[in-house]
């Protein structure tokens, strides 16, 4: 593909679902707050970030309407130990807020706030320059405008746009990165790609074009004036960005009992029909459907291709018995149901107490889906879900032929694909719960006492003249000592490339120990309000 420009190899695919957690590991007197990294999995960098950036994130965020617990300013006092100790904790409960929230946590300003190295690109440049290279490939289209951060995908961004040859209709043009969940080889993606404006079905959002690059994918289809699913629920303006349109909507109303039936039975043979011809989907949820004429048509059947992670991975890595493609649509359309019944996602899963409703069936429904029992022991299929009495005896009516043929030899490649995705799945929770232990552990009353028993033995082992004594890593070599210049010798730790070395600047060189992550150190100017850390790598993350 020569219109999409050819990228880097070496770039590394990352899931822009996978939460970030941050903790404030020390505050100093200039008001700078070191602020740790974590995925899981491993550290991955320290941040210094002052009160002043943390103001600056909050009033990004505020277009969302959420109300967020930022520890007000204060003028007079704020050198004070005691109020520096107070609103370091106050930052901490404000930065597990907008971590732990599900359309926050997601977002760039989030992201970049937290892991600046990877989140910095201006992902919107990059696609205009992408679908600038198409343009002068295919001269008929033309930007009509970008239809900014209507989606919640960091590395996907929306175009209005029109053919020359038809200028009154409007079409929307996609442009996405390529995921880590991407398991087709390039020629098998493209392939399956040039097969989806052939795909005829009538719940299904036809695709006018679609080609991808190495790294990169492009998609063309009709845009829908009304917007999607979502859009009619919280009443709200499809070309609105995606934070302000749903984190607090204004105006929210959940469907009457025969919208639900309806829509649910067509979404439903949607999947079916999905899943009888080997296509991967995993991408339900309704910002992800139109609704035209009554009838509901799915969006997006391209995304497993592409290697993007589900809307709702956060939530499925959490739960083992949502370790297939079809279990995960199964557990994506009960959160569909929750919003076409409630008018607002749940607050949280498992869900045990529903609020009150005239629809019994439907909560019936709910129940075999999201309840802490279905997310343990496992939940219907979609012939089983299809055989239940809110949707069996919904007429279907429709007379366009079902289409999409696909060769033999990439029905193999994607059912192989499709195993990977899976595989990737369940190895991704059960890092999630050997993480769980991990923290439950951390946080128990038994471990806050042994960190605190060795931190007074840290500190009884500084003499008063401020130099180290001898411990017991020392008296075997595995240590460092300290010359009267300051500067750390090379003991046998050293030698043998099991300790660090730390430069004029400050930056402490990668060796051996480093390399097999058992631990990093970092000396900063103490004149900056910056903070000496040293971390020792956890086996629960790993």
């Amino acid at each position: 593909m020569a219109f999409l420009e050819k990228q880097s190899p070496g770039r590394v695919l990352l899931d822009d679902t996978v939460a970030l957690t941050a903790l404030i590991e020390a505050s100093q007197n200039l008001q700078s707050h070191t602020v740790s990294l974590l995925r899981p999995g491993k550290w991955t960098q320290t941040v210094i970030k002052r009160y002043s950036d943390f103001d600056m994130l909050n009033s990004s965020l505020l277009v969302s309407g959420v109300s967020l617990p930022l520890p007000p300013k204060k003028l007079l006092g704020n050198m004070d130990r005691e109020f520096i100790a107070e609103r370091q904790r106050g930052l901490q409960v404000y930065l597990d807020f907008i971590t732990q929230h599900h359309i926050l946590a997601t977002c760039q300003l989030v992201k970049k706030f937290l892991d600046t190295n990877n989140y910095s690109a201006n992902y919107t440049e990059i696609a205009l320059q992408q679908v600038s290279m198409f343009f002068r490939s295919d001269p008929k289209w033309e930007v009509v405008e970008p239809l900014k951060d209507i989606g919640w995908r960091i590395r996907k961004k929306y175009f209005l746009i029109k053919n020359k040859e038809q200028p009154k209709e409007r079409q929307v043009l996609s442009w996405v990165d390529l995921g880590p969940d991407k398991f087709l080889s390039d020629k098998d993606l493209q392939s399956t790609m040039k097969l989806l404006p052939s795909l005829t079905n009538p719940y299904i959002y036809p695709v006018t074009f679609a080609n991808t690059s190495e790294l990169s994918a492009l998609v063309i289809r009709m845009f829908n004036e009304k917007g999607t699913l979502r859009d009619l629920i919280c009443k709200v303006k499809p070309k609105e960005a995606f934070m302000r349109k749903y984190c607090i909507p204004k105006k929210i109303q959940g469907l009457e009992l025969q919208q639900i039936r309806t829509y649910g039975r067509q979404i439903l043979e949607v999947l079916r029909f999905l899943h009888e011809k080997g296509f991967p989907y995993g991408h339900l949820h309704a910002s992800n459907i139109v609704i035209e004429d009554n009838t509901c048509k799915v969006l997006d059947i391209e995304n497993s291709l592409l290697g993007l992670p589900s809307y709702y991975r956060p939530y499925i890595t959490q739960f083992r018995k949502i370790n297939t493609t079809e279990s995960i649509d199964v557990y994506s359309f009960g959160h569909l149901l929750y919003e076409m019944t409630y008018g607002r996602p749940p607050d949280a899963v498992p869900v045990d107490q529903y609020p009150a409703v005239t629809y019994t069936s439907v909560v019936s429904v709910l129940q075999s889906i999201l309840s802490t029992d279905a997310c343990k022991t496992g939940m219907p299929t979609v012939a089983q879900l299809l055989q239940t009495p809110l949707f069996s005896d919904v007429l279907l009516f429709h007379s366009e032929k079902l289409q999409f043929k696909i060769p033999t030899k990439l029905r193999d490649a994607l059912k192989t694909a499709k195993e990977c995705m899976e595989k990737r799945l369940q190895e991704e929770q059960k890092t999630h719960r050997r993480l769980t232990r991990a923290q439950s552990h951390h946080g128990s009353e038994e471990e806050k006492r042994r960190r605190k028993i060795l931190a007074r033995k840290v500190e009884n082992t500084v003499t008063d003249s401020g130099t180290p004594s001898r411990t017991r890593a020392h008296r075997h070599g595995l240590g460092h000592t300290v010359t009267d210049s300051g500067t750390p010798s090379r003991t046998r730790a050293h030698r043998h490339g099991l300790g660090h070395t730390v430069t004029d600047s400050g930056t402490p060189s990668r060796t051996r120990a480093h390399r097999h992550g058992l631990g990093t150190s970092l000396v900063l100017p103490t004149t900056s309000g910056l903070v000496f850390c040293h971390y020792l790598f956890c086996n629960y993350f790993i």
